[in-house]
């Protein structure tokens, strides 16, 4: 591999590569994400399993991985190129074990469960547990050189298969292994043509071959390496044959395999030069599926910007309608009405609005005295519709944001997963928005109280009737149109103008409208705080999936930091 002198900073960016690769959650269901979401897997797990480790250690034996299709006779090949039975071939189909790596033992040390294939628990022992690997050391085997039997990559167990494509992402060379009869697979070519696609180092096995078919079968076979970018693989045939008694194939049919791995194992030189030949190939093709990744990120965080921005737009417009309704006469009906009219005479008072305001002070004081019953019914009824108005906007806000999000793919898929119904309101917003309204009539109860205290002229309107102005002071709040008046907007508007009245005539005008806009605005920060709390229902269950707006950036960053290494290291090796 070309590198820096000592290697760490490529190591230090394949790091980050990894990092970033790792931190490129893809969760949203969106076209093609299968396939981003396996490519990302493959890439962390090459990174993990070989690259990083064999950078770190360029000088560990070469790791010869053999993989093939199921029946193709890899395990036996195996166990006849070491002379001794260390793999068990499959009687039943599939056969789940752990893979077995044999070696020289001389190697043992390369071996150990912090290098190659971490994840692999090492063990000394016949195992069918997939998740160990199986250390078979044996002085056989050219020190130098180890060999790996891999699971079938056609297996029907999905974790087989999964297993061997992390086993041949590890190799520093594919001894792939094929028969007469499944060498025109599919599944076999498309590990070939990543292969080629890597430049990773390949051999080819025409395993289980009749001897009167050799000929026909090996030209074929080399011609479609040759049409795929691998005509310079090897390519080794061995006849179909009785195996002997220890089910081995005689020695004579593998001679060709073993001495050209022999050789291999001979040659330290011939070793490097395939290892870089197949590190170089993974580097190169890692960073350019990097950006496909980075490709699959900005897709997530989009899709994500349209579910969030629909979900804000279904309550941003509730929200509005909730307030408008809080401050255009729509609350001064039925019930509210009914009692604000009993608790201040309005059809008399009415008829006096013309009237001095010291007479209306009079009249005033005489229509608060006395009447705590009839503000306690106001206060009462106001709280029943606020509290109803914030609910059925509530709904409506989650009816909105629900429908925004199916009718996108991948919002269909977040709700049917989520467990909470998000289309309707939650059930304790109830008992939140009558909590709410409470607090807020007891605000309103406290600027009176607190604006009378600075009045000393007030104080015995207040000593009889600051639960009447603070009734008063919500009925102007939700009629805050500006130019109001009786005649335009009729009863409704009338009554909020009889409160406007009583209290300008109680604090004056700049105090009232003091008093009115604290009260607007307390209100209006309660009202947001509610929905803004059923808002995030939807919110945070995106805020959960942790798409990162910013991860396709540190991939692409990442992937160019290792290619300008890369580069670099290039450019050196030429002006020597």
């Amino acid at each position: 591999m070309t590198l820096t002198p000592d290697g760490s900073l490529m190591v230090t960016a394949l790091v980050r590569l990894r990092a970033s690769l790792q931190g490129a959650v893809l969760p949203l269901e969106l076209p093609g994400v299968t396939e981003s979401r396996a490519a990302r897997t493959e890439m962390v797990d090459q990174l993990e399993d070989y690259v990083i480790p064999r950078i770190v250690a360029l000088e560990a034996p070469l790791l010869a991985v053999v993989g093939g299709s199921t029946g193709a006779g890899k395990s036996t090949l195996v166990n006849s190129l070491v002379g001794s039975v260390v793999t068990e071939s499959g009687v039943l189909r599939p056969t789940t074990r752990s893979p077995v790596l044999v070696h020289n033992p001389a190697d043992s040390a390369w071996f150990g469960a912090d290098r190659l294939l971490p994840e692999l628990e090492r063990v000394h022992h016949s195992t069918h547990d997939p998740h160990s690997l199986q250390l078979v050391s044996l002085d056989v085997v050219p020190q130098g050189l180890a060999i790996l039997d891999a699971p079938d990559i056609d297996s029907v167990e999905e974790s087989n298969r999964r297993l061997a494509t992390q086993l041949l992402a590890a190799a520093d060379l594919w001894l792939f292994v094929t028969s007469a009869a499944r060498y025109a697979d599919q599944v076999p070519w498309d590990f070939l043509r990543q292969a080629a696609e890597r430049s990773a180092a390949v051999a080819i096995v025409l395993d289980r071959t009749p001897p009167d078919a050799v000929e026909t079968v090996s030209s074929h076979l080399a011609r479609m390496l040759a049409s795929r970018g691998l005509k310079d693989s090897p390519l080794f045939v061995v006849n179909e044959v009785t195996l002997n008694d220890g089910g081995l194939l005689a020695p004579r049919y593998v001679a060709e395999i073993r001495g050209w791995l022999s050789d291999l194992g001979g040659d330290p030189a011939a070793r490097a030069e395939m290892v870089k030949q197949t590190l170089e190939g993974a580097v190169r093709s890692l960073t350019r599926r990097a950006h496909t990744v980075a490709d699959a990120c900005v897709e997530q965080a989009e899709a994500a910007e349209r579910l969030r921005a629909g979900a804000d737009a279904a309550y941003d417009e509730e929200v509005a309608r909730l307030l408008a309704a809080t401050s255009d006469g729509t609350l001064l009906r039925g019930e509210v009405l009914v009692r604000w009219q009993e608790f201040v005479g309005t059809g008399e008072l009415l008829k006096t609005l013309e009237q001095k305001v010291g007479w209306l002070r009079d009249r005033m004081v005489n229509a608060i005295k006395g009447k705590p019953q009839q503000a306690e019914r106001v206060t009462v009824a106001v709280e029943s519709s606020l509290e109803t108005l914030i609910v059925e906007r509530a709904e409506a806000a989650a009816e909105r944001a629900e429908a925004s999000w199916r009718s996108l793919a991948p919002g269909q898929d977040l709700l049917s997963d989520v467990g909470e119904e998000l289309g309707r309101a939650s059930r304790g917003l109830r008992r939140q928005a009558e909590r709410a309204v409470r607090d807020w009539q007891q605000d309103v109860l406290e600027m009176v109280r607190t604006e009378g205290a600075d009045k000393r002229t007030t104080a015995r309107f207040l000593a009889y009737g600051v639960n009447g102005l603070a009734v008063a002071l919500m009925v102007v709040v939700f009629a805050n149109t500006a130019g109001l008046t009786g005649a335009e907007v009729g009863i409704a508007g009338g009554s909020a103008l009889l409160g406007q009245k009583l209290l300008e005539a109680v604090f004056g005008d700049q105090a009232l409208r003091s008093l009115s806009e604290r009260a607007r605005r307390r209100l209006e920060t309660r009202i947001r705080a509610l929905l803004d709390e059923e808002r995030h229902r939807y919110l945070d269950l995106l805020a959960s999936l942790g798409i990162d707006p910013e991860a396709a950036e540190r991939v692409r960053n990442a992937a160019r930091a290792v290619d300008d290494l890369r580069y670099a290291g290039m450019e050196r090796t030429h002006s020597h």
